[in-house]
């Protein structure tokens, strides 16, 4: 059976599976078997996040209005980042501002921890009013905003962005401008969820952020585009449930696949998906998942998968 063993921005992982953001709580679960744990945003001050009900499924996955519900910077850095630690896996960050210098503070005070491998820049949350969601959309705050993180810690640096945005090339290449490590595609889109019975918005904050099955197309239009203009490392997620799933996505020019909404499901997924991986790499006589990426672009794409 061949390996799964991956290189992504000088790590060495022994899979190319991580969770999405927000999506899977180690401290309870623990791990679940994935290569490296992504943390739920961090903010510079806490947030209680949007009113409940904050989840409302849908035919094809569901919608979230959480609004970066968390403890803050402070708390995470006593609390719950020492016992992150313990779990034995690569910590990935994920930092979320309404500012500039709030993300920078983060990025500076996190990326000091020996732990953390890497730091994500959410640009791309929907489902707040203001802040990381603006930043992300305009090429020259995203670009602004990663050059001041980057010069804050000396860990990888990854921009997640909105595929809520005309064009993704552009956001993506503003990204890697400004010192961009890798970059994380694609957060969530906008939507709504109406119940039936009263006709009003189901979830408490109104409007959401939609995940599973029915992003998955954006999201490797997301992913495929933004390897194309700037051939950067790629987390790429949205509607993975699967090993095919994840081939999909190396194909389009990820190098790391996230598990998201799935996990929700089927706590075992990520195993299980480890596994159809590897079984369709032995079809494919590919040593390992690096011979899959990029694999849908033309042979003159560049590539960068470090």
């Amino acid at each position: 059976m061949p390996s799964l063993e991956t290189s992504f921005c000088g790590l060495r992982l022994p899979t190319p599976f991580v969770n999405g953001s927000g999506t899977l709580d180690a401290l309870v679960s623990g791990t679940l078997g994935v290569s490296a744990f992504v943390t739920k945003t961090v903010t510079l001050n806490p947030r209680e996040g949007n009113p409940p009900p904050r989840i409302a499924e849908t035919p094809a996955g569901m919608v979230n209005s959480i609004g970066l519900a968390n403890p803050g910077l402070d708390r995470f850095l006593e609390d719950d980042l020492p016992r992150l630690a313990e779990l034995g896996v690569p910590i990935v960050a994920s930092v979320g501002g309404w500012s500039p210098g709030e993300y920078a503070t983060a990025v500076a005070r996190i990326g000091a921890h020996p732990a953390v491998v890497a730091i994500e820049l959410n640009v791309s949350c929907p489902n707040v009013e203001s802040g990381c969601i603006s930043i992300g959309t305009d090429p020259r705050e995203t670009r602004a905003l990663v050059e001041r993180c980057r010069r804050e810690t000396d860990v990888p640096v990854l921009a997640k962005l909105s595929p809520s945005v005309t064009e993704i090339e552009a956001i993506a290449t503003a990204a890697a401008e400004g010192g961009a490590d890798g970059l994380v595609l694609i957060n969530t889109l906008r939507g709504i969820a109406i119940d039936r019975a009263t006709l009003r918005p189901l979830l408490g904050g109104g409007g959401g952020g939609l995940s599973g099955p029915a992003v998955k197309p954006v999201a490797l239009h997301a992913v495929f585009h933004a390897y194309a203009a700037t051939g950067l490392p790629i987390v790429g997620m949205g509607g993975v449930a699967g090993g095919s799933d994840a081939s999909e996505f190396l194909a389009a020019g990820a190098t790391l696949v996230g598990i998201g909404t799935a996990l929700f499901r089927d706590p075992a997924v990520v195993a299980r998906a480890a596994l159809e991986l590897a079984e369709e790499l032995e079809r494919r006589g590919a040593s390992g998942p690096e011979d899959l990426v990029a694999a849908a672009h033309p042979p003159t794409s560049t590539s960068s998968r470090a």
